[in-house]
């Protein structure tokens, strides 16, 4: 997978668990303030569309996950 992919796949599960975390009718329900943090994650994904800039991805490239790019390249010439 590339850094995209996690990005996506990390903040739709961080969604998607400070919902379960806020909203009052969950079975898992801890505190209304985890829905702050779902604010913080939709902001940061607002960022990131207009800007170009990801923190998250910048720690992914020093984990040594490739970026999109890379991916693309790398799938490009194994089709050759």
């Amino acid at each position: 997978m590339c850094t995209e992919r996690y990005v996506r796949v990390m903040a739709g599960s961080f969604v998607l668990l400070s919902l379960a975390l806020g909203v009052e009718g969950s079975p898992i329900f801890a505190s209304r303030w985890f829905l702050a943090f779902t604010a913080f994650i939709g902001l940061n994904l607002l960022q990131s569309g207009l800007t170009r800039f990801c923190p998250v991805e910048l720690i992914l490239r020093a984990l040594g996950v490739k970026s999109a790019a890379e991916c693309e390249r790398a799938r490009l010439d194994r089709a050759a």
